[in-house]
Formats: C-alpha cells, structure tokens, sequence
C-alpha cells in the first residue's frame, strides 16, 4: 500500500471508533482527552489501516464495475477456480469451486507516538521476511511480511504496521 495523503481527522476517528465499537471518550471528546496524559483526542490503536480508503489501487477495496474479491462468496474471498471432475452415474460432467486461498495471518502496530487529529500521514509499503511451514491439512503453507511505515508531515515516524499474510497449497475441505 502507498499512501500519499493520509488526513488524520476528528470525525473519521470517531467514526473509526464507532464501527468497532469502542466507546472510549478520548476518540471523540474533547473535554475528556484534555484531562487525560496524552492531553488531546488520539486514534484507536488500529486505526493506521483506515489508510486504506485514501489508496486508490488498495487490494480489497471494491471498484466500480468489477468483481470484489472480498465479496465472501467462496473462502477468504478467494476466487473459484472451476474443474472438470469425472462424470456421475448419469455421465453428467460435475465441476468443482475448489483452490487454494490466501488468509491474513497477522497485524501488529507499533506506536512511535498517538496518532492526533490534524495529523497528515504518507504510508510506504516494503516487503519483509517471507518463510514456509508444513501443514498437515493445507499442505505448505507460504507466509509473506509486508511492512508499512508512517511518517508524519515533518518526515517523522509515527506508526510501523506489520502484517503478515498466508497462502495456503490446498484448500482444507470441511
């Protein structure tokens, strides 16, 4: 993800906040914030992903006129791959919606300061460690680490996001 503007403001915190429902007042009231440590409205701790919505070619964002990989109509959002299997009883060609999928695995945030309204961020995106492991059901398993990095107008480090993701060799049937 490549993040060339990212407004940090009052309202889209609290709204942040709300759609997961934490209702700590330090998201949205002012008063309250104030007599706090920090001393003012902060974002909530994983509120650096909303950057996603100020990225036009981010992933999982749907686009007008395409199919959404997110829509959830097959596992993890991953698209049906249709294949020919042998023929019923009746000689009737049967097709399958199997492949294998990716997952996110994990998300880690690290806070090098609160993110505060009035804050204007820029997010790179490098790539980090990548390894395997086998699994009994899924077969190998193909980990990949993205990291994101932060900064602040003044070029400043505020918030390093690590997330890793998962594809799997096979699909694990129920």
């Amino acid at each position: 993800m490549a993040v060339d503007r990212f407004p940090v403001e009052a309202s889209h915190i609290l709204m942040f906040a709300r759609s997961i429902g934490d209702t700590n007042p330090i998201y949205y009231d002012e008063a309250h914030a104030a007599g706090t440590e920090v001393g003012s409205i902060i974002a909530p701790p994983t509120f650096a992903q909303a950057s996603a919505q100020f990225d036009p070619d981010y992933f999982l964002r749907p686009k007008a006129g395409q199919k959404w990989f997110g829509s959830g109509a097959t596992p993890s959002g991953a698209m049906a791959v249709e294949k020919e299997e042998p023929s019923d009883s009746k000689g009737d060609e049967k097709k399958s919606g199997s492949s294998a999928g990716g997952l996110h695995a994990e998300q880690h945030f690290t806070y090098h300061r609160h993110l505060q309204p009035g804050d204007v961020l820029t997010g790179e995106t490098k790539p980090g460690e990548n390894w395997e492991k086998e699994s009994k059901r899924a077969g190998v398993l193909k980990f990949s680490e993205s990291i994101t990095e932060y900064r602040d107008e003044n070029g400043e480090l505020v918030v390093t996001a690590r997330s890793v993701g998962v594809v799997t060799e096979k699909v694990i049937e129920q």
